[in-house]
């Protein structure tokens, strides 16, 4: 069946590169001049009359002529590719094999830790798993090829990160999820994992002052390998190429943090999704585009105060909110015994005019055929008008995390979707 891909010029080599990993480097492509999102009809029509952004001919003429082309064999015999399988490359010296790293983009930028065998060896110590056992698969984008990778793979991107064979469990048990800390969306989303069970303390993991910050070697250098090993074992994260975030984001850096389940009056995040107490486990989420400061029962107007930072998230994701100990309990005094109690609170007071939740791009795209398909609560909230209020979460779609060294009633709302929680102690 004839077919053109049509793209903004922006996405131009991410479209090659999709097509020549799927083996038809020559499918025919066509470029608009920008993004189609938010553009009147009239700007959408110069567009067609106008002329293709990357071949200067006449939009249509290089449409049409893409469409009614003959193949020929350069077209038919596509490509494959061959994954060389080497363990080990060569550097004249230490400065050499730094720069070896970056030119290969096998960095997030930062200085690394070089991988030699002997320290490979010592983060494997750190687990009971065989170094050539398959850990997961991860891939970019739904749309590109998943790639598998070992316990040896995975060590490799610790110790470039600067953790250690204490830290290696937790990264191993990321690296399973299936769940990647390099997801190329235009929102620029990024992964945050949140650590509950015994393992934070056996690591060093900081549940208390500063836990979001800079100050604890495992708290930065787990999050830190997670996104290497993503970035690495994955494909690549090339911007323009596999990485199409507009913006960027900072939480993917690093953002793994543990909750602190010690001074929490609440059950910890892994009990609300079904492990034991004493069972180690890590909970991924995808978002980070916005964080919003809360506010607790102890300030002047806090409910007004939420309400606004709620109407002020994005409808499209949820937030994760994330609390000092102060504030949980403060909540727990103003008669909010457990974190079902805040969510629900939270749900209920979450609200913004029809019009506006359904103006939003992703919550068109993703739940608006929910909601013509009669799927609740998504067709009660289509069926409103436009300036009647709607309720823009439900409960179970908000998490709550108890972090930080009980100093302030602080809290911040991260945007946050809810992946999985995976289980640590199977890779210890």
């Amino acid at each position: 069946m004839p077919t053109v891909g049509v793209h903004a010029r922006q996405f131009r080599r991410i479209a090659a590169n999709v097509a020549r990993t799927r083996g038809m480097p020559r499918m025919r492509q066509a470029y608009l001049p920008g993004a189609i999102s938010g553009r009147s009809a009239t700007e959408l029509t110069g567009y067609i009359e106008g002329t293709d952004a990357v071949s200067g001919r006449p939009f249509m003429d290089e449409l049409l002529d893409a469409l009614a082309g003959r193949l020929d064999e350069e077209d038919l015999r596509g490509s494959a590719y061959e994954r060389p399988r080497q363990q080990l490359v060569e550097a004249a010296d230490e400065r050499a094999a730094h720069a070896l790293f970056l030119e290969n983009r096998w960095t997030d930028g930062l200085p690394i830790v070089l991988p030699t065998e002997e320290r490979v060896r010592e983060m494997l110590a750190g687990t009971s798993r065989r170094p050539d056992e398959v850990v997961g698969r991860l891939a970019p984008a739904k749309f590109r090829e998943r790639w598998e990778f070992t316990v040896e793979k995975v060590a490799v991107n610790a110790v470039m990160a600067g953790a250690g064979p204490e830290h290696f469990p937790i990264v191993l048990a990321l690296a399973s999820s299936g769940v990647t800390a390099r997801m190329s969306s235009l929102t620029s989303m990024a992964a945050i994992a949140i650590v509950n069970g015994p393992i934070r303390l056996e690591a060093g993991m900081n549940t208390g002052m500063g836990a979001m910050g800079p100050y604890s070697r495992a708290n930065a250098t787990i999050g830190r390998a997670y996104g290497l090993l993503s970035q690495n074992l994955q494909g690549g994260s090339v911007p323009g190429e596999t990485y199409m975030g507009t913006l960027g984001n900072n939480y993917a850096y690093t953002a793994a943090f543990p909750e602190n389940e010690e001074d929490s009056p609440w059950e910890p995040l892994h009990v609300q999704h079904g492990f034991r107490p004493d069972e180690s486990a890590v909970s991924l989420f995808l978002g980070g585009w916005y964080t919003i400061s809360g506010a607790s029962p102890r300030r002047r107007h806090w409910e007004e105060i939420l309400r606004g930072a709620l109407r002020a998230c994005d409808p499209a994701f949820a937030p994760l909110v994330v609390m000092d100990p102060t504030a949980a309990n403060d909540f727990v005094e103003a008669g909010f015994p457990g974190k079902d109690d805040v969510r629900a609170w939270l749900a209920r007071n979450g609200r913004m005019s029809a019009g506006e939740y359904w103006s939003n791009g992703v919550v068109r795209a993703i739940l608006r055929p929910l909601a013509l398909a009669g799927e609740e609560p998504h067709a009660t909230r289509y069926r409103a008008s436009g300036d009647e209020p709607v309720e823009i979460y439900d409960a179970g779609d908000i998490n709550i995390a108890v972090i930080g060294g009980g100093t302030a009633n602080a809290s911040k709302l991260i945007a946050a979707r809810y992946e999985t929680t995976v289980p640590v102690d199977p890779w210890r």
